[in-house]
């Protein structure tokens, strides 16, 4: 749903602008360094990106989905770095508290969220919990007026610069199940959190992720997002839901870049005394890669129209999230076989968006996770 087109039309005019004259001309410096240019991220600041779904009455930009796929269609023609700057405050470590969150929590954190001045992270994946999110071992003890917590979370995007973690708990550990978990919101620098080391990843170099430890952690009771008990789980596969449609948006910029990059050389590179687009072959891999990455692009400003629309997009979610991810890793080996050796050489782009796009078939939901909530919604709906 489009609300205000030509408003979108100046925002997304501006983030094309942004992307082609300041972001890909430094995007191999960032990853080089692992590190993005503090001056940078202020820009993102000031176009008002870290506000992208927060509601308006809150500070942010509130784009509806179909316009914030939009925008992020935009931004991913850059590296995916740049945009997980932003992830985790217009997605999973925000959305806890527009959905459920108190007036008082939504007062207090999402002008904060929404202009950048802190970073939210959405701390739910465990040591031993990861697909199976309801087996998690996070305990929060209840004492007095307080929620003692211990545990440790794994691989937790941007919790080296986050201010603001939502944290899933179990609070009622006689409920093995989803009903026992709740949702914390708590604040950098609170006793008995800290961080262990940067993981080293293949790909996305300047984006960061570590564990995030909980060691006698206390947090006041005001501190469960909405005040209840037992919702967490819930809460968290609500943000999932319109996360992975994100993610899918994301996973189409790149995609759309990558095709670029592999056409613009085909037609520059010449063998045989002519340029190698004008092969059959690689003519093949360049349109069934133009067509994939257009149909996904369909999936998700479909989903995400539905989603507007108060639909339920459990099921349209997924199938974006699996249908996305597993193309972008199919044009990105398909873009290193166009560029031969090339391909493989990191004076490319194309090395790199080859190492960076095979995370999005893991987070948020593995491709065998999607596969199980679409069968399960099939089988559900078909009963």
């Amino acid at each position: 749903m489009i609300k205000d087109e030509s408003t979108l039309n100046v925002i997304l005019e501006t983030v094309s602008r942004f992307v082609k004259e300041r972001l890909i001309p430094i995007e191999e410096e960032c990853a080089e360094n692992d590190h993005i240019p503090t001056e940078i991220v202020d820009e993102i600041r000031d176009l008002g990106l870290f506000g992208l779904s927060i509601p308006e009455e809150y500070g942010g930009l509130g784009l509806t989905l179909e316009e914030e796929m939009l925008v992020v269609f935009e931004l991913c023609q850059a590296s995916p770095i740049f945009r997980s700057v932003i992830g985790t405050n217009v997605g999973i470590g925000a959305l806890g508290i527009v959905f459920d969150g108190t007036e008082e929590q939504k007062r207090k954190y999402l002008p904060k969220l929404a202009s950048g001045e802190i970073i939210g992270s959405f701390a739910l994946t465990e040591p031993d919990a990861g697909s199976d999110a309801a087996s998690l071992r996070t305990s929060a003890v209840r004492d007095g007026d307080d929620f003692i917590i211990n545990g440790t979370k794994r691989f937790i995007t941007n919790a080296p610069e986050a201010g603001l973690f939502t944290v899933f708990a179990r609070t009622n550990p006689a409920d093995k199940g989803a009903g026992g978990i709740s949702a914390f919101l708590v604040e950098k620098g609170t006793p008995g959190l800290s961080l262990g080391r940067n993981e080293k990843k293949m790909g996305q170099w300047g984006g960061h992720v570590c564990d995030v430890i909980f060691d006698d952690c206390r947090v006041p009771a005001s501190a469960i997002v909405g005040e209840r008990e037992g919702i967490g789980f819930k809460t968290a596969m609500k943000i999932l839901d319109k996360s992975r449609t994100h993610i899918a948006a994301v996973c189409v910029g790149a995609g759309e870049r990558i095709v670029h990059e592999a056409l613009t050389y085909a037609m520059a590179r010449k063998q045989f005394s002519k340029p190698i687009s004008e092969f059959q072959l690689i003519q093949a891999m360049l349109a069934d890669s133009k067509a994939e990455i257009y149909a996904a692009r369909c999936m998700v400003l479909e989903t995400a129209r539905k989603y507007d629309l108060k639909k339920n997009i459990s099921t349209e979610s997924s199938c974006c999230k699996l249908f996305a991810s597993e193309t972008v890793c199919k044009i990105a080996d398909r873009a290193v076989q166009i560029l031969g050796g090339s391909g493989y050489i990191r004076d490319y782009a194309i090395e790199r968006f080859y190492r960076d796009v095979r995370l999005f078939r893991l987070y948020e939901g593995t491709s065998q996770i999607q596969q199980l909530i679409i069968a399960r919604n099939m089988i559900k709906d078909a009963k």
